[in-house]
């Protein structure tokens, strides 16, 4: 039922709210994350960007490099609190909004979005594809990066338990693509994409089909 999906992803946003302090332990863990970052220079970035679900600012910082703005977009006040202070620049614009109820103002040339499309539940895909279309200018380009298949046993939706450091859980949704399987399911949407491997990663640029070509 839709209702357990809204109560699913209504845990998910307590869980970010709740890890915030804890929430950039990882890239500090882990060496192939920071170096995660680099693959930015590589990909499409251009323009005025909006960022979706950009959590405590990691990626943030890097595109404010990149872009002639950024409009960066998460649900939870406490993340945004740290990324404020990450990525203050005249050229970042924070928003608080819950990116599957979130409509856009206006269009972006870039739409960007890290290990975020892994939280989407396969129910919400369209709507929130349909929402990434809204968002983008004449000729402009969504580009994600994600954790792929590799980074666990493979799952379809579902309601994933996470434990934070005081002990509590939340179930968050987590969904691991397959390069070639999501191409495909976005073509089924209306997209073209090029969906690539990067090590445990997925790098993806894609734009819809009646732009493509």
């Amino acid at each position: 039922m839709d209702s357990d999906v809204d109560d699913l992803l209504a845990e998910q946003i307590a869980y970010y709210r709740a890890r915030a302090g804890e929430y950039d332990r990882v890239y500090a863990e882990r060496e192939d994350l920071r170096g995660l970052l680099a693959a930015a220079d590589e990909l499409p970035i251009v323009g005025d960007v909006l960022e979706l679900a950009c959590g405590t600012g990691q990626w943030t910082q890097v595109l404010a490099g990149r872009a002639r703005s950024v409009t960066a977009v998460d649900s939870a006040p406490e993340v945004l609190g740290i990324a404020r202070e990450r990525a203050a620049s005249p050229k970042v614009r924070f928003l608080q909004a819950d990116v599957f109820t979130w409509q856009p103002q206006r269009r972006y040339d870039t739409v960007f979005f890290a290990f975020w499309l892994s939280h989407v539940p396969p129910s919400r895909m369209a709507d929130f594809w349909n929402t990434v279309a809204a968002a983008l200018a004449p000729n402009g380009k969504a580009v994600f990066i994600d954790e792929g298949p590799a980074e666990a046993a493979r799952e379809d939706v579902a309601a994933t338990v996470r434990r934070l450091d005081d002990g509590s859980r939340y179930r968050i949704v987590k969904a691991f693509h397959d390069p070639a399987t999501l191409t495909g399911d976005l073509a089924g949407l209306g997209w073209s994409a090029d969906v690539r491997s990067l090590g445990n990663f997925i790098v993806g640029i894609a734009e819809p089909t009646a732009n493509a070509g």
